[in-house]
Parts: structure tokens; sequence; C-alpha cells
């Protein structure tokens, strides 16, 4: 059996990820000069983002090929095919670097095959993805079969988003700061997208949370066309920073549409670090992301 990897880009749960045999390569989190999440450190969000609302600046840093060249040489012998899913290429330079670490592994292992998914998200985008991943090879499908339907579905994983704090998107670089003040003012609530490149962008600006948080589920309603029986059929994500009653605000009113299967899941460190704690997510697939 071929053998799935992603990154914590992705916000899937360790328990979901050790249940479902898929491996995680870890991007960093750092304040102070100190990892405080990554590789064999787990920061819990309720205490990364306490950490953040007390006033720390924590920065992100890629996976480099060496990292990636790491993990492969020590599973190589695990399997003879890897699939690994990973963060935008739009938001970082991680798929490139295991792309890079990816050539040199084949060249030296010419029996074993690795294939690079540029998710072209992040979050539950790249999540998705790779749940959808996992579903196809424990339905028997092979790993070219995998590999096929992850790079002509990318694109079509959608996220709608929501923050409260304008702050914590300024201090992420996603808005100015004069931006981030008028629109706390009038309490204004940005929604997001990722685009087919893979970047977030701003494309409505709503009056309230409430009203936010609703519209995600608007947006999956307009934009799910006829993928909507695969989202029924298999799952719908819902991501949040560290705001737990919004997240099962948002799951209730996407459980009225008659969705059954919802994971709900943290926004870790690497995401959160751009975000902030008032981040909401909804994924799922649908026919376009614009």
């Amino acid at each position: 059996m071929f053998k799935i990897i992603t990154d914590n880009g992705a916000d899937l749960p360790l328990n979901y990820l050790a249940e479902n045999k898929i491996d995680c390569m870890y991007l960093s989190t750092i304040l102070d000069g100190k990892v405080i999440n990554g590789k064999d450190v787990h920061l819990p969000a309720p205490e990364f983002y306490k950490m953040v609302k007390e006033g720390a600046k924590p920065t992100t840093s890629q996976i480099n090929p060496e990292d990636a060249k790491e993990y492969f040489e020590e599973h190589i012998r695990d399997t003879d095919e890897f699939l690994y899913v990973g963060l935008s290429s739009g938001l970082s330079g991680t798929v490139a670097s295991v792309r890079t670490a990816a050539e040199e592994i084949m060249q030296k292992y010419p029996d074993k095959k690795i294939e690079v998914v540029d998710s072209l998200s992040g979050s539950l985008g790249e999540g998705l993805l790779v749940w959808h991943a996992a579903r196809l090879r424990d339905e028997g499908k092979s790993f070219a079969e995998t590999v096929a339907w992850c790079r002509e579905n990318a694109k079509h994983c959608l996220l709608a988003i929501t923050v409260d704090n304008l702050f914590d998107l300024w201090r992420g670089g996603r808005v100015s700061r004069s931006s981030a003040i008028l629109g706390t003012l009038a309490s204004i609530k940005p929604f997001l997208i990722v685009d087919d490149e893979g970047k977030l962008q701003v494309t409505k600006k709503l009056h309230g949370r409430k009203k936010s948080l609703a519209y995600l589920v608007d947006f999956m309603k307009e934009h799910e066309g006829s993928r909507k029986a695969e989202n029924l059929d298999n799952v719908v994500m819902i991501c949040h920073g560290n705001v737990p009653e919004d997240a099962a605000y948002v799951a209730n009113l996407v459980k009225e549409q008659g969705y059954k299967n919802i994971m709900i899941s943290n926004a870790g460190p690497m995401i959160g670090t751009h975000t902030g704690a008032s981040l909401v997510i909804i994924g799922f697939l649908g026919d376009s992301r614009c």
C-alpha cells in the first residue's frame, strides 16, 4: 500500500492522522528563536493563542529540502510509493522543497516513486484533499489513480474563511493597519477565499460576526454546485483558531442543510500565526473557487 504524507498546514487532528495512517512533515512555528511547534513539538492550540493574546509574536519557517530528505530516508523502506500533498505554493515554498528532495531521493533509490501534489490551498483545503486521498486509498484505488484525482481536484477543494479580529490579519500581513482600524470601528468582518493560484484573497466585507459566520454556509451552498452529493456522502470540514462556540454555531448551520459527517478541528500554530484565534473556516468540494 502506498504512503500518504501531508504537513501541518493541513490542520488535520493528530488522532485523525494516526488512525488513518497518514504521515506528517512539519513547518515550524518559532518564538524568540525557539521552535514552539513543529516536529516532535506539538503546542496545543488554546495554549498557543493564549500566548499570542498576551503579546507573543511568533513567526513560521517552511520545510526545507534537507528536512524532507531526512523524512524520506527514514521511511524509504516503508513502501515503494509515496504521495505528498502539501501547503499551497502560493503561501509557502514547502512544496518546492519537498519536490527537490523527492527528485534527489528517486535518483538515489530508482525503484521508489514519490509524487508531490501542490494543494494550492492551506488549512482545510489541503486537509480535504488529504482526506479524499485516504478515502480513495482505503477503497482500493491505485497510487496512480489517487495521484490523478488529487491533481484534478486540488482547485475543487474550496475554503470559506472569516475572522473577527482584523488586527490578527494585520499582524499576519494580510491587511494594512489603517484598514484594520477603520474596519474594526465599522464592525467589518472580512470574508476570504483561497484563489486558483493558492493565495488568500479578501472578496467580501460583512457587518457583524453572526452575519459573517452565516455567510460561510451561504458561500458553500452557492459554490458546491455539482459536488454537493459528494459533500453529503463524505465530509464537510470546519476549522477554528480558538473559538469553539463559533465553530459549533457554524456546524449547526451546516447540519441544518442535511450534512451529517462534519469534522471540526483547530487551526494550529502554523496557520494561526497569520490569522489569529478568531479564524473560522469551512472546507468543502465545489465547482469553482471564484
